[in-house]
């Protein structure tokens, strides 16, 4: 079985943590908050509708303050993952702000060390239908692939040489395409309703891992990229690594994760396993911090 670190605190923190001990990753899944929450309520109803799509965490940044948090996600990324590594970047856009995704990429390119390299389009399996007038409903998702400016014509991708031409020495690559269908989730969970599914995971690890990768992903949510992790590799040789604000999403995942490697049929788990606590009106409510700080003061042992 994989490897599979949990950290219940901030990922700068745990990033700051691992460049001080040199420790690097040599690929990372995500898939960040959004900022598209419609409702700033810090209340139990807003919570169990669509409007807040998670359980501790408002995703309700403006345009300018989630442009100069992506710029330090990417700079503190930039101190922990290995030469040629990528990361996947799955992120979407909503009808009352369109504009915040786009921004993204003009963010990172011109102010990391970072570029879009290549694009994936995943098309769900469902989709919300959007009632706005002039609007359509989305069925498909954007899984950006980043990677440094300097490693752009070395990045890893696991596409494998068909044949070579004898008098040249040219090699001729199998097709891969940037199309991916899968679909949403793994089934809905009420601390977290923004997950993707693991065979996501799974054509993305196909494309991008090994049974060797160290695998990050700094906002885990409930787990799913360690499960695809698991079913990629089920022997120890890799490792994931996943940070989480709620410590609710943290045991879940822990949980799922014993689930899984019991055998357990992950959707009925999903359905099954309700949360111990239900924050209510009174909880507090946390922004995504932009400084560092957590409980944790480990990492994992790279050798």
């Amino acid at each position: 079985m994989a490897k599979c670190f949990f950290y219940n605190e901030d990922c700068l923190a745990n990033m700051g943590r691992m460049a001080s001990k040199n420790f690097k990753v040599d690929l990372v899944i995500t898939s960040p908050p959004y900022m598209t929450s419609r409702s700033k309520v810090k209340t139990q109803k807003a919570l169990d509708t669509y409007n807040r799509r998670y359980d501790i965490c408002l995703d309700d940044m403006d345009e300018n303050e989630y442009r100069e948090w992506t710029i330090n996600i990417f700079n503190k990324l930039d101190k922990v993952l290995s030469k040629d590594g990528v990361v996947l970047y799955n992120i979407s856009y909503g009808s009352e702000n369109p504009n915040a995704m786009w921004l993204l990429p003009e963010a990172i390119i011109n102010n990391t060390p970072f570029m879009i390299s290549d694009c994936i389009v995943w098309k769900k399996g469902s989709a919300l239908p959007n009632n706005v007038g002039n609007k359509m409903t989305r069925l498909t998702e954007f899984v950006f692939i980043i990677s440094r400016k300097s490693d752009f014509a070395t990045y890893r991708i696991n596409k494998k040489v068909k044949s070579v031409r004898e008098d040249t020495g040219q090699k001729y690559y199998e097709n891969m395409s940037n199309f991916i269908q899968a679909p949403n989730n793994d089934g809905s969970c009420d601390l977290n309703k923004a997950t993707y599914s693991s065979k996501l995971c799974e054509e993305l690890l196909f494309r991008f891992a090994n049974e060797n990768s160290i695998v990050f992903d700094p906002f885990m949510g409930t787990g799913t990229t360690a499960i695809a992790c698991e079913k990629f590799c089920p022997s120890d040789t890799m490792m994931c690594i996943g940070c989480e604000l709620s410590p609710n999403q943290v045991e879940f995942s822990k949980k799922r994760l014993a689930a899984f490697r019991e055998g357990k049929d992950m959707r009925q788990f999903t359905r099954e396993l309700k949360r111990e606590k239900k924050p209510n009106a009174n909880d507090t409510v946390h922004q995504i911090p932009s400084g560092e700080g957590g409980e944790n003061t480990g990492v994992p042992s790279q050798t």
